[in-house]
């Protein structure tokens, strides 16, 4: 499956050039891992964020979001947004930073 290269080419933008972010073929589309742990990701043309458990329920009130889901058993702490709600710069910094926080608490692998 490809994956959107413009909605990547936007997240390595905001990641910048920090040295703990790496990039990884994933899921049919490129992951985006702080410290060896996933933090966001593009497949299709939707954006994959890493929350948390505890923060699932809150990012699924948001708007083009759904449960991340891609072999049937549902994956608590994940969730895709749909790539029309991230087309403005400012929702995608929120996911992408809310993606990265999270990974960038885990410890490192």
């Amino acid at each position: 499956m490809a994956y959107d290269e413009g909605l990547a080419e936007r997240i390595r933008d905001r990641l910048g050039a920090d040295p703990d972010i790496t990039e990884k073929r994933m899921f049919g589309g490129i992951a985006f891992l702080h410290g060896g742990n996933m933090a966001v990701g593009v497949t299709g043309d939707d954006l994959m964020v890493r929350v948390g458990p505890d923060a699932t329920d809150e990012a699924l009130t948001r708007p083009g979001t759904r449960i991340f889901d891609m072999t049937g058993r549902p994956m608590r702490g994940w969730v895709v947004v749909e790539g029309s709600a991230v087309t403005e710069d400012e929702e995608l910094d929120a996911w992408v930073e809310r993606g990265r926080a999270f990974a960038a608490g885990l410890p490192p692998k």
